[in-house]
Parts: structure tokens; sequence; C-alpha cells
């Protein structure tokens, strides 16, 4: 299973676009959400394409293909809107070997370790800095 991973599309229709073009180019079976879907949040600058109903729109019609976590943007009402659910704080993905601890970054990450082991994978975004790194193996 091929799985393409995102976060913190905070709205922007025109980031929302580009990023299920290249889900669809990368042919891509499921789509990792780490959170802040809709809503550019107080301290953000609204982004590029801000049209977050636009954005809830492409995303429903993916529904099916998405797995989710809550970002610190993200509410009860965007549930009400989205068609999969998004109001976990961090999700568990097994590949057998290792695990994958997916969360938004903003309770979980590299300073608050949820409970892994050596050679699992903590996924998070928050930051808008992309980055990877083996810390401890993990």
């Amino acid at each position: 299973m091929k799985w393409m991973i995102a976060s913190d599309i905070h709205g922007s229709a025109f980031y929302c676009r580009k990023l299920l073009e290249r889900f669809s180019l990368e042919n891509a079976d499921r789509l990792l959400l780490l959170g802040d879907l809709l809503y550019h949040g107080p301290r953000n600058d609204l982004p590029e394409g801000y049209a977050p109903k636009e954005v809830l729109c492409m995303l429903n019609e993916r529904k099916d293909q998405i797995l989710c976590v809550r970002g610190n943007c993200d509410t009860e009402v965007d549930q009400m809107v989205l068609d999969f659910p998004i109001l976990a704080d961090y999700a568990w993905i097994d590949l057998g070997s290792r695990l994958i601890f997916a969360t938004h970054g903003h309770k979980f990450n590299e300073a608050s370790l949820p409970p892994l082991k050596r050679g699992d994978i903590l996924l998070y975004g928050h930051t808008h800095v992309p980055l990877c790194k083996v810390t401890n193996g993990i």
C-alpha cells in the first residue's frame, strides 16, 4: 500500500488541489493528513487560495482514502462538514515490524515523545518546516 503524507493545508484550495493532483500522479492508495485542514488560525496569515469550503469539498470526494488526525486549528465544527474522522489526537499504523505514530505535533513531538521503541516512526506536522531525522533510533 502506498501512502502520501501531508499536513497543514489551512484552508488553501490552491495547495489542496496541488496535493490531490500529486496524490493521483503518484497513484497513492491512502492519504494521511496530519491536521490543520480548514482554518488558518489566529497566528497565521491567510494562505494562498484560502477557500475552506472548496478544500472540504475536495477532501470529502476522497473520504474513503483519507486517514486524518486533529491539528490545533481543527474543531468539532470542522468535523460537522467533513465526511471522515478528524478529531483523534493521533493514529497508530502497524507495519508489522514497526509502528508509525501519526499526530499533528502540538501535543506529541520530538520534545514530547509518545511511547515508541527503536525503529518506530513518529510523523507530525504543525511546524510548517519539512524535516526527516533519526533520534535515538526513532
